[in-house]
């Protein structure tokens, strides 16, 4: 397994077969502070996607915690206490970046979810494709208790997962949500045994990452763009999709693959 570090709070592991590391994990290591995201933090998180979104190589990220009681608690509100004004507006776009970074990957990405995932925290792991949790898990967007609204794509994201009746509901009381009522509104997806959030989590991420790259990118950039469109516009991004796959070397070994009953060697173009 490799790791690479982007600053000082973010690792980078590579998982999988020696020579076919296809799923990387991000994990967030700034356990002093509970992952809280600091200017610093952000600008990792940036970089760290920016590089495995370039890397043709993954096939899938895990967005995961070092701290044993939390996946991320949000903004550093004691850093933007510090803040002028005029800081804060210069802050803006680096925090930001940390959440569209995750959110644009052009990979299918799974968060493991143990602990506080509150604020910026929970919006990280909205910006993933599928939450995996374990039943430590709070999550939630209180920003309004403390003056703001959700700011790392919160007011989007969750309406698109809930609804926007819940959603509302959720960021007009602020409150905390626990793990099986989390799993029951479908904040997360799956709930596994405490502990097991990150080990379930990689191992969706592999699943994933045995399929054809090439598919998974256009799947996922379908589903993405088609999002909220109506229907017929919706059918021309997945045909448009489709025609960047039908003709590829990855279709071409799929076919032959299967005709010939092996697993498929994928070349990923």
């Amino acid at each position: 397994m490799g790791e690479e570090r982007f600053g000082e709070f973010v690792r980078v592991r590579r998982h999988g077969d020696e020579g076919a590391r296809h799923v990387a994990e991000l994990a967030l290591d700034r356990p002093e502070a509970m992952n809280a995201v600091s200017t610093e933090m952000a600008r990792s998180i940036a970089a760290a996607c920016a590089a495995l979104g370039a890397d043709r190589g993954v096939r899938a990220v895990v967005v995961t915690s070092t701290h044993e009681r939390a996946f991320c608690v949000g903004a550093d509100l004691k850093e933007r206490n510090s803040f002028s004004d005029a800081d804060l507006v210069r802050q803006r776009p680096v925090a930001r970046g940390a959440y569209t970074g995750v959110l644009e990957l052009p990979v299918p990405t799974v968060a493991a979810v143990h602990g506080f995932a509150l604020g910026g925290g929970f919006e990280l792991a909205l910006s993933c494709d599928v939450i995996v949790a374990d039943p430590t898990a709070v999550v939630g967007l209180p920003e309004v208790s403390v003056g703001v609204i959700p700011g790392g794509g919160g007011t989007q994201l969750l309406p698109r997962r809930v609804g926007a009746a819940r959603a509302a509901e959720l960021i007009f009381t602020a409150r905390r949500v626990g793990a099986a009522e989390a799993r029951e509104l479908g904040l997360v997806d799956v709930l596994v045994a405490e502990g097991r959030d990150r080990e379930e989590a990689l191992a969706t991420g592999a699943r994933i990452a045995a399929h054809s790259p090439v598919g998974l990118r256009a799947a996922k950039r379908a589903l993405r763009l088609g999002y909220g469109l109506d229907l017929p516009a919706g059918l021309e991004v997945e045909d448009a999709a489709w025609r960047s796959v039908a003709f590829s070397g990855d279709r071409a070994e799929g076919v032959a693959a299967f005709n010939e009953k092996r697993k498929p060697r994928w070349p990923g173009e």
